[in-house]
């Protein structure tokens, strides 16, 4: 799949408070006028998903499954460490 030219982008293009906020139930959740009416809604997403803020969505996910029961312990610590390697490799990749 071809990226979408990035200065034809809206603003609000891989923005992950607006394209993937939390809601009210404690959940995040795309809104309707971005899954219903955007054209641009799955590489945004991916987008907002692949930064850092992408890897902290990932964290709540390893916490709720934690406090669920799905996850144990050491899955719940092997999740959490592959994470924070992820995120400093990021970090160290993208800001020199």
């Amino acid at each position: 799949m071809a990226d979408i030219q990035s200065d034809s982008n809206p603003e609000c293009f891989g923005n992950m408070e607006i394209v993937f906020p939390m809601g009210k139930r404690g959940l995040r959740e795309t809104p309707d006028h971005c899954m219903y009416l955007c054209a641009y809604k799955t590489p945004c997403l991916r987008k907002a998903i692949s930064g850092v803020k992408g890897i902290e969505v990932k964290e709540e996910m390893v916490e709720r499954g934690e406090q669920s029961g799905v996850l144990g312990f050491f899955q719940r610590w092997s999740k959490k460490k592959i994470l924070h390697n992820e995120k400093n490799k990021f970090s160290r990749t993208n800001f020199p």
